[in-house]
Order: structure tokens, then C-alpha cells, then sequence
């Protein structure tokens, strides 16, 4: 049980790699604070984990959502020991598609909503000696073309965690990133189909992509973050880990024969 006792937020959790953290979470011994904006199926996952798990509904765009969370994880739980900010908006946008509006939201979602949540959860981290752990994209370096918006976001999400972890260590407020690469989610699975692929892409994943020969699973990204939000990971901070099959910045495919 190596989250015993321990309370976790995990936002944007009733889906994909967020439920997948809270669930692993609450396994490990944890309480578990759900957050999404679906409440029909933040509260179906609350009632199938019982007590040591509560649901808050928000929209990380609305600022005042951070506090909101906090707010309803003290009154649940009655301390904080990991924060996972984990919800964002995957949008597609390239430099054409990217107006002020749409890049001010995915800002708002993606990078102001987890500071805020710092900023309003760090008296309690402090108390309790506790965590953050930020999850972010392989995208924070350079990204897609069809993802300009939300790989900006990524990026500076990626150096709120590495500044934080600096002005925070004398806290004792540790801070922790994760770079993830593709995962089969459901959002994702949908994201591609919207996309033009066909109903059995994941089947169809170029090697190069994929060298094990599957995507990556939503409960493997949650069996690492484990460790992270362990006291097992002292006195680590400011680590940023990329998550991937393969090495990703300058990468250079091993070239195989037929």
C-alpha cells in the first residue's frame, strides 16, 4: 500500500489517464478526490469506490474552479497530500486556427488552472510534507502542427513544475513532472477516429510508433505515478520524466529490415 491513508486530488479524472491515477490511488491505500466536468460519471466512480472517494464537479477554465476543488477536498478528507493536475483540453489548431480566444482557453485550462491549484492547495501540501505531480505531453517539446495551441501549453506547464519545485523545496513541497507520450484512452481513441482513421487504428500503429507493437495503457501511466506520489520518491523534485516506448528528443528510428 504505498499511498496508505494519504489523500490524493486527481482533476480531469473521470476518464483516461486521470481515472486511471485516482483508481490505481485509492488501490494504494489512498482517499481519492474525482474531479470532471461529467458529473453523472464522476459520481458512478464514487459510488463503485465508496467512502475513501468524493467527486467535485468544476471547469479548469473558470478560475475560481481551483479553489472550488481544494475547498471541497479539505472538507472531504480534511488534508491534502498529492495534487495530480492532470485535466487539460486537448484541442486541434495549427498558427491559422489559433485565435486569441481559443489560445486564451487552452492557457486558462491548461496552465493557469494548475497553478491556481497550487497557489490554493500549497498551506496544506506544506502541512503535510506533500506533493505535486504535473501530468504533461511529449508535446511540451516542439509538438504537432495540428496541436500548436495545446503543445504551447504543455511547455510552459513543463517549466511551472521545474520553477515551483525550485521555490518550493525549502517547503518541503516536492513538485514532479511527467512528459507522456501517446496513450490509448478513450479521447484519444475518438480524437484519431474524428481525425480520419479507421475503427481499428490502434491495431494498426506504424512499429515506430509503438516498438512493443501496442500504445501505451492509461493504468501503465497510473502505475508510475505511484511512486511519485509516495514518500518513496523523497526527497526528489523537479525530475521531469518522459513517458514513452522509445527515446524522444532526438530520436532516430533504429532502421529495421523487412
Amino acid at each position: 500500500m504505498q499511498l496508505q491513508d494519504k489523500v490524493i486530488l486527481v482533476t480531469g479524472s473521470t476518464t483516461g489517464i486521470g481515472e486511471a491515477i485516482a483508481r490505481r490511488a485509492w488501490q494504494e491505500g489512498a482517499r481519492v478526490m474525482l474531479h470532471g466536468r461529467d458529473k453523472e460519471r464522476g459520481q458512478g466512480i464514487v459510488a463503485e469506490l465508496g467512502s475513501r472517494a468524493s467527486f467535485v464537479q468544476g471547469d479548469l477554465g473558470d478560475a475560481a474552479t481551483a479553489q472550488k476543488l481544494i475547498d471541497a477536498t479539505i472538507a472531504a478528507f480534511g488534508r491534502i497530500d498529492g495534487l495530480v493536475n492532470n485535466g487539460a483540453w486537448v484541442v486541434r489548431s495549427d498558427l491559422h486556427t489559433t485565435d486569441s480566444a481559443l489560445f486564451d482557453k487552452v492557457i486558462q485550462t491548461n496552465v493557469r488552472a494548475p497553478f491556481l491549484l497550487i497557489k490554493a492547495a500549497f498551506t496544506h501540501l506544506k502541512a503535510a510534507q506533500g506533493c505535486v505531480l504535473n501530468i504533461g505531453s511529449m508535446n511540451a517539446y516542439t509538438g504537432e502542427s495540428n496541436l500548436l495551441a495545446y503543445s504551447i501549453s504543455k511547455g510552459a506547464l513543463m517549466t511551472l513544475s521545474r520553477n515551483l519545485a525550485d521555490a518550493l523545496c525549502y517547503d518541503g513541497v516536492r513538485v514532479n513532472h511527467f512528459n507522456v507520450g501517446w496513450v490509448l484512452t478513450p479521447n484519444e481513441y475518438h480524437y484519431k477516429i474524428k481525425d480520419g482513421l479507421p475503427e481499428n487504428w490502434p491495431e494498426q500503429v506504424p512499429e515506430q510508433f509503438a516498438p512493443r507493437g501496442s500504445l501505451m495503457k492509461p493504468e501503465e501511466i497510473a502505475a508510475a505515478a505511484m511512486y511519485w506520489l509516495s514518500d518513496d520518491s523523497r526527497p526528489f523534485s523537479g525530475s521531469v520524466v518522459d513517458l514513452e516506448q522509445y527515446p524522444f528528443v532526438g530520436r532516430n528510428p533504429t532502421k529495421r529490415g523487412d
